[in-house]
């Protein structure tokens, strides 16, 4: 695997992880049990506004660099 395709992974990854954590923020993502979903329902809702601004960011970046590594490598 060239550095290039490990590059893009990653980038893929952060993505997925600022998709993640915006979508969590939002209260769009559920837990299972009960217990764990009050636990992280008050999780979210005390640290809601930083976790959607970073979740944004990171999203919105990782997305750019997804796109300029793509446009890089077909181009």
């Amino acid at each position: 695997m060239s550095a290039s395709t490990f590059g893009l992974i990653v980038e893929l990854l952060l993505f997925a992880l600022g998709l993640y954590l915006y979508l969590f923020a939002r209260g769009v993502i559920a837990f299972g049990s009960a217990d764990a979903r009050a636990r992280a329902e008050a999780f979210r809702k005390d640290n809601a506004t930083w976790m959607r601004l970073l979740g944004l960011a990171l999203a919105a970046i990782m997305g750019l660099n997804v796109f300029l590594h793509l446009r890089e490598l077909f181009g």
